[in-house]
Parts: structure tokens; sequence; C-alpha cells
């Protein structure tokens, strides 16, 4: 997994973004009251929590703020926790390709905080069901059952 926010005007709001690396499936951790650690660590576990075991192995983050509670995550979802450099794009592409495509919702310089859970979950289940050319046009949906029937 590739963790992420992508922030809302003036960074006051956010949306965390969850992508698994080789299935492109997204998760929109909800972050209505904030962005600091304690509201991250909330909405992380509550997303995370449902997925089997499998699919909760070697998730990498950003090295912002909202992680200061990277510990307790790991401990809640069994889990080793991973940071990348700070700015090298290079290393979270997948996760930057998702945010880009996510700003076609969620514009930049707008509020994110106005956006119910529930739209952020229709959200991603339209990306998880767009086929992808990296996927060899299947969709996300269809490559996380895959993965899990094969394991």
């Amino acid at each position: 997994w590739e963790g992420d926010l992508i922030t809302g005007s003036r960074n006051k709001s956010a949306i965390g973004t969850l992508v698994e690396r080789t299935t492109r499936f997204t998760i929109l951790p909800h972050l209505p009251d904030g962005r600091d650690a304690g509201h991250a660590h909330r909405a992380i576990i509550d997303k995370m929590a449902p997925p089997p075991k499998l699919l909760r192995d070697s998730p990498t983050w950003d090295q912002g703020a909202e992680l200061a509670l990277h510990k307790r995550i790991g401990a809640s979802l069994d889990m080793a926790v991973h940071f990348r450099d700070p700015h090298p794009p290079r290393q979270r592409g997948t996760n930057e390709n998702t945010n880009g495509l996510l700003r076609r919702y969620f514009p930049k310089g707008t509020g994110l905080s106005v956006y119910p859970e529930d739209y952020l979950d229709a959200v991603a289940e339209e990306l998880n069901d767009r086929p992808r050319k990296t996927l060899g046009f299947m969709k996300p949906s269809e490559k996380i059952i895959e993965l899990l029937d094969a394991a």
C-alpha cells in the first residue's frame, strides 16, 4: 500500500488516500475533523481493519505529521509501517497518479471536510471499477479479488 493525503483549501482539510500497489485498489479514509495524528490514526485503522491481513502487508507512507502515531497503527493492524523519502515522487508513483484522478472529484483549493464518508466511499468504488491500462484493462476491484483467490 501507498498512503498519502490530498489537502484542501489552505491545507486545513484533507482526505486520506490508500492505494494497493499491485492492484491499484483505492481506499479513502475520511478525515472531516482534521488531519492531525489522532484523527488520521482512527480513520486509517477504521478503513484498513476490514481487509484480510494479506492485504495489509507493508504500507509505505509519506513522512507527514499525520502519521506520528504510526506505531499504534502498525500494532493495531499487525503490520509494519514504512516511510518513504520526503520528496522523490518516483517512490510514490501509484499514489501520485491516484491523487491526480481524485482531483477530478475534489478540485484543488476547495474545502474537503464538506464531503461525507459515503461520498468518499462512492468515489473509491468508482475508481476501483475503472479499467486501468497498467492492469491490462482489468479493474482494481477485479485484481484485488484475483489476488485474494491466489492466496
